[in-house]
């Protein structure tokens, strides 16, 4: 069971790791092509805050989102490996960070291609979250059952 349980979270993480891999060699000075699709949205989420607060305060980096992107992918990915909890939270904060505005499915109508392509692929990362949530539920209620030494009782002679 040990095998396959290890087996498992390599093929698991070897999503995150292997994206962040391809994703650490197309960075470059410019940031890379993920930089250029992520400014956009950045700047929506940035305009969006900035009329929430009223301030233009707020700064949204492409460049140091797709960074943290990175990084987040590449250590929670080899963390959830070595069956780290601390792993599985950085892939699932990555994962909540960017499914929403990365898979943007509510901005179309429906029936549109778009529309169901988003839908599926914001689906997919959703489930990805839900297996994440699994895996620590399992880690924390095997932590918590741990094997109680039975009371050896004398026998009467």
């Amino acid at each position: 069971m040990g095998f396959f349980s290890f087996l498992g979270r390599v093929l698991f993480a070897s999503i995150f790791i292997l994206s962040a891999w391809q994703m650490f060699n197309e960075f470059g000075d410019d940031g890379g092509p993920t930089t250029k699709e992520w400014a956009p949205k950045l700047a929506t989420l940035k305009k969006s805050i900035d009329e929430i607060i009223g301030k233009n305060i707020f700064h949204l980096d492409a460049r140091t989102f797709v960074a943290t992107c990175i990084s987040l992918k590449g250590l929670g990915g080899l963390l959830f490996v070595l069956g780290s909890s601390y792993g599985a939270f950085l892939l699932i904060s990555y994962l909540v960070l960017t499914t929403p505005m990365l898979y943007d499915f509510y901005n179309y109508n429906f029936g549109e291609e778009e529309f169901f392509r988003l839908l599926q692929e914001f689906l997919q990362c959703a489930a990805l979250v839900g297996a994440l949530l699994f895996f620590l539920g399992m880690k924390n209620s095997l932590s918590r059952k741990q094997p109680r030494k039975k009371t050896l009782k004398p026998k009467a002679a």
